[in-house]
């Protein structure tokens, strides 16, 4: 992976890609069992040439996570 500032990064597997009209969305299993799925533009699937199976690495800016409690 070419460098990153990103403090955030969780290595895994593409488990799936769904891919829709404008957007995609990319499970990834991690370690442990856990995923985590991110939506993304088609085209960054298509330039990424993302599939099943791949070793990729899911990086979380803190902007965009939020935690809940109930």
């Amino acid at each position: 992976m070419n460098k990153t500032s990103a403090r955030n990064k969780l290595k895994g597997v593409i488990k799936s890609v769904t891919i829709g009209t404008v957007t995609a969305e990319v499970v990834i299993a991690l370690e442990g069992g856990q995923e985590v799925a991110s939506i993304i533009t088609k085209g960054s699937v298509q330039e990424l040439d993302l599939k099943e199976g791949d070793e990729v690495y899911a990086i979380i800016k803190a902007t965009n996570v939020m935690v809940g409690k109930e």
